[in-house]
């Protein structure tokens, strides 16, 4: 040895002394296993093997295939990570094949699914049962396991190619095996354990968050849907049928009695029904389809490139099936049902489940035909006959939220569109319905509008007005409140009194009845005055424009009295309807400065009776 060579080793030497040495291959895989599996790989690793081997004898660049793993993160679909984790594997082994098998508790199998070198795909099912299987073994005793013949795997491109079969574990859980083919398996067997420690990782994360998803997005009771997912998923389906240009329908059923269940048998068993009919949608519903809980005792059912037609023969499947279900105390399970589609019904989400929930309500209201459930589409009825503005009034006073603008001015646009021209005789009506849809907007209104028509009918009787003109003052009693289809429901139905800010939206309600719903009316025209200045004071302190006692129609003066009568005797969310004393005190404190004084007079002598 030359003097530069004597130098140089001691220099290194000095240098090492004080810094630890670098952790080999083999050590750093064998401390990441010990971590995971214990002991339990140590009989099958040969303690004396220092490196990796591959096909052609060279060793393996460990740090290189580290950093491969690395970059697989992070990870968002699981056999695309396998794929890619094979992929690792042929670029340093000139490995057969990879298979990575995952347990099933439902079918009690583990699916396996391969990948060879070329990049084709086999899948097969292992069962449990089948306990002379190598995978069987390695799953259930959690040891891994060697093998020169992989006949078993029942694939004829395989045979006499030596594997190593190893479990894929996880916080002391075996969720499947991992199958590597490779000539050097025995020496390789320390990396391929490390790829399935990771592998297992992933595997079981991406079933936790998977198990997370489905329960955020899971009626706990019915196991479907829950409503919050099931309106993401509508609009998506919506989008999708845009795009494709093909049709899509929306089932709504209602579980027909569910409250008086409740009530008289307890909730145990109205979960119960609620359960069977969930369960056999559930069972009954078309791949692709997309059931869910809408409600409390309502259920939805989205039904991707479907017609109105297709959608009416698949709701009579499911009322036969549930038909024939008999439950104890409860007798044969009932349902109402509704359908709407896009885009022959409706273009928009919002306006889609409408019309799906007022079918519904009309299909509720027209009750069993032969003990079948009535199966109604918004393309069967007439929007505006009787039954069906009642279940649009339904509709309008179970939802909290406001509709929209949008909406309720299509409402208007149709009214007045089909309306245009109506015969005398059917203008009340008409005008009996719409106003019931807008007194459904606020529960503790119900029937307001109809209450407000019968008692300034009374008053103009009472001071001798022709009856034709009575006629008209009820009927502009019917719709003093109409305009309230344009005010937002938070401001309808809040309890309490109305802050400066919601006043001034509330005040915008006689102009809009007047400009928005009779004013493009010419059979309605003639209401105007009554609906637009019933909030008018004798002192000018009304609104919408100030008028004083003599500018003020008779008519509006009339309805005004009744209006307010009715309000004060009525119940209300923060308060209790006042006595017809108390209210007929109130409207004397207010004659000739709010109200007419003649007509208070004439009305506080006809209060009593109203009632009759």
């Amino acid at each position: 040895m030359n003097e530069e060579q004597l130098i140089s080793d001691k220099n290194s030497t000095n240098i090492n002394s004080n810094v630890t040495s670098p952790i080999s291959a083999s050590k750093l895989v064998s401390k990441v296993n010990s971590l995971t599996h214990g002991n339990r790989l140590n009989p099958l690793t040969n303690p004396q093997t220092k490196s990796f081997a591959t096909e052609k004898g060279k060793t393996l660049d460990y740090k290189q295939v580290l950093d491969d793993l690395n970059r697989l993160y992070p990870v968002h679909n699981l056999y695309e990570f396998y794929s890619k984790v094979y992929g690792i594997i042929l670029q340093n082994i000139d490995s057969g094949f990879c298979a990575v098998g995952l347990y099933k508790e439902k079918s009690n199998c583990i699916n396996l699914r391969l990948q060879d070198k070329l990049g084709n795909f086999y899948s097969t099912k292992v069962f449990l049962k089948d306990t002379d299987n190598p995978i069987v073994q390695v799953f259930t005793m959690q040891q891994p396991m060697f093998a020169e013949d992989v006949s078993f795997l029942k694939l004829a491109y395989f045979r006499n190619t030596p594997i190593v079969i190893l479990p894929l574990l996880s916080v002391n859980k075996c969720i499947g095996v991992m199958i590597f083919a490779d000539n050097y398996a025995r020496q390789n067997v320390g990396l391929y354990t490390m790829l399935a420690n990771c592998v297992a990782l992933v595997s079981h994360n991406m079933e936790l968050l998977e198990t997370s998803d489905k329960y955020v997005n899971t009626d706990t009771l019915t196991l479907l849907y829950n409503h919050r997912c099931f309106q993401e998923l509508l609009s998506d389906e919506i989008s999708r049928a845009e795009t494709s240009k093909q049709n899509l329908s929306v089932i709504m059923l209602d579980i027909c009695n569910i409250t008086k269940i409740n009530k008289d048998l307890g909730h145990a068993k109205g979960d119960e029904v609620i359960k069977l009919v969930a369960e056999n949608i559930r069972k009954n519903v078309r791949e692709g389809d997309i059931a869910a809980r809408y409600g409390g005792d309502e259920l939805a059912i989205i039904l991707p490139n479907t017609t109105v037609e297709q959608a009416k023969y698949v709701a009579e499947y499911l009322t036969y099936a549930l038909s024939c279900f008999y439950i104890d105390d409860v007798g044969p399970v009932k349902v109402s049902v509704g359908i709407s589609s896009y885009p022959e019904c409706a273009n928009d989400k919002e306006k889609l489940l409408i019309l799906a929930e007022q079918a519904m309500y009309i299909s509720k209201a027209k009750g069993y035909r032969d003990g079948m459930s009535a199966i109604i589409s918004s393309a069967d009825f007439n929007f505006w006959d009787d039954v069906a503005l009642k279940s649009y009034a339904e509709v309008l006073g179970k939802r909290h939220a406001q509709l929209g603008v949008n909406f309720e001015d299509e409402l208007l646009a149709k009214f007045n569109a089909d309306h245009a021209e109506v015969p005398r005789n059917r203008i009340f009506e008409i005008a009996t319905s719409l106003a019931g849809a807008i007194d459904a907007k606020d529960p503790y209104t119900k029937d307001h509008s109809t209450c407000v028509a019968k008692y300034s009918a009374a008053l103009a009787r009472a001071i001798n007005l022709p009856e034709e003109e009575i006629d008209r003052i009820r009927l502009g009693a019917l719709l003093h409140d109409v305009g309230k289809i344009g005010i937002p429901e938070r401001v309808l139905q809040k309890e309490g009194p109305l802050s400066d800010e919601e006043w001034v939206i509330m005040k915008q309600h006689p102009t809009i009845g007047a400009e928005k719903v009779l004013m493009p009316n010419t059979s309605l025209r003639d209401l105007i005055p009554i609906v637009k200045y019933h909030h008018e004071r004798i002192d000018g302190k009304g609104y919408p424009e100030g008028l004083s006692n003599g500018d003020i129609p008779l008519a509006a003066k009339i309805v005004a009295i009744a209006d307010t009568y009715h309000a004060l005797t009525s119940d209300r969310p923060y308060r209790k309807g006042m006595s017809i004393e108390k209210a007929v005190s109130i409207l004397e404190e207010g004659a000739g400065s709010q109200w007419d004084a003649d007509l208070v007079r004439t009305f506080i002598s006809i209060a009593p009776s109203l009632g009759l």
